[in-house]
């Protein structure tokens, strides 16, 4: 089964389309009605839907996931993607969903830089 994904606001709405128009299953907040929320918010919200939540704010979701990993939290997996080029973005994501499977990335930090080979 593929990663199910939650994009956060700083997250360009258009990879969400993109991405379904290439069967996948992708959520961005505004969609959710959840732009403007706390960032604590966004990653329950992201963690309640089973989605692995996707974000270019990396210092503030480093510390969340530093938090929920020391309370035991459980979440759908954090995918940090430092600001890119859309087309790198895209091709990293595609290259990223293709490799890994939702399971495997249940309480899973990853940084979406890793799938660049």
């Amino acid at each position: 089964m593929t990663i199910r994904l939650y994009l956060d606001e700083d997250v360009r709405p258009l990879l969400a389309t993109v991405l379904r128009s290439r069967g996948y299953d992708v959520l961005t907040a505004a969609e959710a009605g959840r732009t403007g929320e706390p960032d604590l918010n966004q990653l329950e919200y992201a963690a309640s839907e089973g989605r692995a939540f996707v974000t270019h704010n990396i210092r503030d979701f480093q510390r969340l996931a530093k938090e929920y990993g020391q309370q035991g939290l459980r979440h759908g997996g954090i995918v940090f993607a430092p600001q890119m080029p859309f087309k790198d973005l895209l091709r990293l994501t595609l290259r990223m969903l293709s490799q890994v499977g939702e399971e495997a990335f249940q309480d899973r930090v990853e940084w979406l830089t890793r799938f660049h080979g």
